[in-house]
């Protein structure tokens, strides 16, 4: 990633620093210029080509680049892995499994050389396309526009905004939504939470030393969680209606609770220069913003 010429071998430098914080920028995560846990462990995930080890269903399961590359071209095929999150969990071994069954070769659930120039033949004479994770969500959320329950949220607290995630699960409620909250510092619990309820949408509140409220959904190169960036643009338009003083953010993101719930996730950071005051009034906002993406979903 350096020029031997441009950083101080065993330093951490400036050069360094700066490229830790491009890297960032790139992979959809928090742009700090520290290597953290989170950036060490996508450092170490994108260093994994397809092809350099053999990829199976374990526990935990394996993650990286490769996985995902693996996990597109399945897609782009026609064989639901979920998301192409770089995970390789149940869904993608099942994928996998019957992509080999469908090529006349070994059905044993490895991504291994053959199966690696099945893929790469098939996919040669395939056309480009959304691939049939993006279809099969826009279908889940078409015909959740039409259904007349009232939808099942899911509210996380990482810090100290429990007053506000309280309230808001208070507002939720009173609208009618069937609304779980779970308040835990891990956003692996936070993922577990969601999944575990069936969550139609996930919303995760958090406070950083940051200036105004950032909203992000799950996006990659090769994936956009099209519920989840309807719904963060409309908790942003909401918010800003509210109170269009601090500014307001919206990206995609590859934060780990937005890559590991299987609905559309949103993920809000407010500034703790915005003031308590501030934090409290947008929880109208984002009931009011939930109510309008369960009605109208994409």
């Amino acid at each position: 990633m350096l020029a031997p010429d441009t950083f101080e071998p065993g330093v951490y430098c400036v050069r360094t620093e700066q490229v830790v914080a491009e890297f960032q920028q790139l992979r959809g995560l928090p742009v700090t210029g520290t290597c953290d846990h989170l950036t060490w462990t996508t450092l170490v995930e994108s260093s994994w080509v397809l092809g350099a080890r053999l990829l199976y269903l374990t526990s935990p399961h394996m993650r990286g680049d490769d996985v995902q590359a693996m996990q597109v071209v399945l897609a782009k095929l026609g064989f639901d892995c979920g998301r192409a999150d770089g995970i390789f969990g149940p869904n993608t071994l099942r994928a996998l499994t019957e992509f080999q069954q469908n090529y006349g070769i070994i059905a044993d659930g490895i991504c291994g050389v053959n199966s690696i120039r099945a893929l790469e033949r098939t996919s040669s004479q395939s056309g480009e396309g959304p691939g049939i994770v993006t279809v099969r969500e826009y279908e889940t959320l078409l015909t959740a526009q039409h259904n007349t329950e009232r939808p099942r949220i899911v509210i996380g607290c990482f810090d100290n905004n429990t007053r506000l995630t309280r309230l808001l699960v208070r507002e939720l409620r009173n609208r009618g939504d069937d609304v779980m909250t779970i308040e835990n510092t891990d956003p692996h619990a936070h993922a577990r939470t969601a999944n575990s309820f069936g969550a139609d949408l996930y919303l995760g509140m958090s406070s950083a030393s940051t200036h105004g409220v950032h909203f992000a959904f799950y996006e990659t190169d090769s994936f956009v969680s099209a519920g989840g960036k309807v719904a963060a643009g409309l908790c942003a338009e909401n918010v800003r209606l509210a109170d269009g003083a601090l500014p307001i953010e919206v990206c995609g993101m590859q934060l780990p609770v937005l890559r590991e719930t299987r609905m559309p996730a949103v993920m809000c950071t407010i500034g703790h220069d915005s003031g308590s005051d501030y934090a409290l009034g947008v929880v109208p906002a984002l009931a009011q913003a939930i109510t309008q993406w369960s009605n109208q979903p994409l």
